[in-house]
């Protein structure tokens, strides 16, 4: 039997093919190293064919039902176009990576077919077992997630790891649509952070567990704040508000760390910033707020509100390229930093995490699904919820540590990258296996207060909802309300923004924001006429989650987009 290579070897190693392009008189004859992926495994067809053309068959690949391979350039095209080849991908393992490695880990052609979690663990990566065995595994600690909304699949669908917490998105008025993720993105999150196979052990271990699907602190429970629809849409506005609403209600359900990955492009000062001001009341207010960096490239610098120094910016790290040794472990689409750098970097490159069936994310990417139950992602979106997990855990062991008590922990214990900048690994890879041995050292981070009192409209950036041609802009907020800032600052500060039911003005009631306090809003003149959301566009898109299968978020926009239904049926909602 010929011996099987390790998936995690080659699943971020790939690039694909073109098979179209012909090759040139220089490389006609050079012999490339590929990964052919057949579409009968049970037949030598296809390696007759890699033979046939003057190749070499190499060794068998079981989970993807494949081969490695070595054919001449001038043959690629004719294994790729074979009907016994599902693909064929050049294997970089043999070959200088190219920049563009968000291209590079393109797994459109390259899904496996079977789970393994021992190849595919991000608790591994962030070296979870000193607590999993000790019995740590987040019991009691909630962790908000202010997302796309959660869709309670096996894995999070257990009594208590789902709470649902206000819809503040457009999808809040729909019976079909609330807190559900229609976009596919938190239920992404939701099963890095907290995600557990009810099969799995009681007590787990790394080794127990490989056969499992478990987030990073399995037993943590998850606050569901849905913030946007199935096309991302969302206002800066919507995300204040469910910052606020956290603040004032994380005693209810023991909420001590909020995930979020969004980011707007805004360069106003971060002392000023409303957003900024946001999350930074929520750390002073005993929240660990943890928020991607984005996916704009590593001489970008980090979106807003990860540009507040009070909270952990998380950049992304791809742990499969580590074992290349030399390699580099940070992709180029991790945004670093520039005056404000990331504070750490976790697992965000080829992260396999539970799918939400008939999302946005799983229509318009099938190819990412993996044996059914779960999807492919990469972004510091996938990075932040690891970082969220791994806080989970700390806090769980220590409850009596302060936000600047876990930041401090999770940067002394991380483990820094050899010929890597500071600026794009920060303090380095979180490393758990470290954080349980170091203690706090006891102070606290002294940066000038925020005010708060910045721009609405330059906290967005560049992005903007559009309804029928009408931008949302301005100071104002997503009903058309007046942007206070001197007001709402004063409330934010003392955790009383949200006055009963009442946000800004705006009612929100059993759930959603009510009917009522939709109709009559004007966007500088157009208005929101209230009850259909599928017009809802988003100029610009801000969530810093990922590519999935190589399509990066970054910049698009899903005007087109639409919700495609999906099959909830025999799923309850606790």
């Amino acid at each position: 039997m010929k011996p099987v290579v390790a998936l995690a070897v080659v699943i971020t190693l790939l690039a694909p093919v073109d098979a179209s392009r012909p090759a040139s008189a220089d490389t006609e004859d050079a012999a490339v190293a590929v990964i052919v992926r057949e579409a009968n495994p049970g037949s030598d067809a296809a390696e007759a064919l890699v033979e046939q053309v003057g190749g070499t068959v190499g060794d068998q690949i079981s989970i993807i039902g494949g081969f490695t391979a070595t054919v001449p350039a001038a043959a690629l095209s004719v294994v790729a176009a074979s009907p016994a080849v599902i693909s064929a991908t050049v294997d970089h393992q043999a070959a200088d990576l190219t920049a563009g490695w968000q291209d590079a880990t393109n797994l459109g052609d390259f899904v496996p077919n079977e789970w393994d979690g021992s190849m595919l663990h991000v608790g591994y990566q962030l070296g979870v077992n000193e607590y999993w065995r000790a019995g740590y595994t987040g019991t009691g600690v909630g962790v908000a997630l202010i997302d796309t909304g959660v869709a309670p699949v096996e894995g999070l669908a257990g009594n208590g790891k789902l709470i649902n917490g206000p819809d503040l998105s457009f999808e809040s008025q729909s019976d079909e649509f609330r807190y559900l993720d229609t976009h596919g993105h938190g239920t992404h999150l939701a099963g890095i952070i907290a995600g557990r196979d009810p099969a799995a052990p009681a007590e787990l271990t790394i080794d127990n567990a490989e056969s499992y699907f478990i987030g990073v602190a399995p037993d943590a429970h998850l606050v569901n704040v849905k913030v946007a629809g199935h096309d991302g849409a969302v206002d800066v506005s919507q995300v204040i508000a469910a910052i606020d609403w956290v603040v004032q209600h994380k005693n209810d359900h023991n909420i001590r760390i909020v995930n979020l990955a969004f980011g707007t492009d805004s360069s106003q000062d971060p002392r000023v910033d409303p957003l900024s001001y946001a999350v930074e009341q929520a750390w002073k207010q005993g929240l660990v707020v943890i928020v991607a960096s984005g996916n704009d490239g590593n001489a970008a610098p980090v979106r807003n509100p990860a540009t507040n120094p009070y909270v952990i910016a998380v950049g992304a790290m791809d742990g499969y390229r580590l074992r290349g040794k030399d390699t580099q472990p940070i992709p180029d689409w991790s945004s670093c930093g520039t005056d404000r750098t990331v504070d750490i970097v976790a697992p965000g490159a080829s992260i396999v995490s539970l799918r939400s069936p008939g999302s946005l994310a799983d229509v318009d990417h099938p190819e990412a699904r993996v044996a059914d139950r779960f999807f492919l992602g990469s972004g510091t979106s996938q990075a932040a919820a690891a970082a969220s997990g791994a806080a989970a855990l700390v806090l769980e062991r220590n409850p009596e540590y302060s936000p600047d008590d876990v930041k401090d922990v999770l940067m002394d214990s991380a483990d820094t990258f050899r010929k890597v900048s500071a600026v794009c690994q920060g303090s380095g890879k979180i490393r758990l296996h470290s954080a349980w041995w170091e203690n706090p050292d006891g102070s606290n981070q002294l940066h000038l207060a925020a005010t708060g009192l910045g721009s609405l409209e330059a906290s967005r950036g560049s992005d903007h909802l559009e309804m029928d041609g009408v931008l949302l802009e301005g100071e104002q907020d997503i009903f058309g309300n007046t942007w206070d800032a001197a007001t709402w600052t004063l409330a934010a500060a003392q955790g009383g923004s949200w006055s009963g039911g009442d946000w800004n003005g705006a009612t929100w009631t059993g759930g959603s924001w009510s009917g009522g306090s939709w109709s009559g809003a004007s966007w500088s003149g157009g208005s929101w006429s209230g009850g259909s959301w599928s017009g809802m566009t988003w100029s610009s898109n801000t969530w810093s989650g990922g590519s999935w299968s190589g399509g990066s978020w970054s910049g698009t926009s899903w005007s087109g987009g639409s919700w495609s239904g999906g099959s909830w049926s025999g799923l309850s909602w606790d």
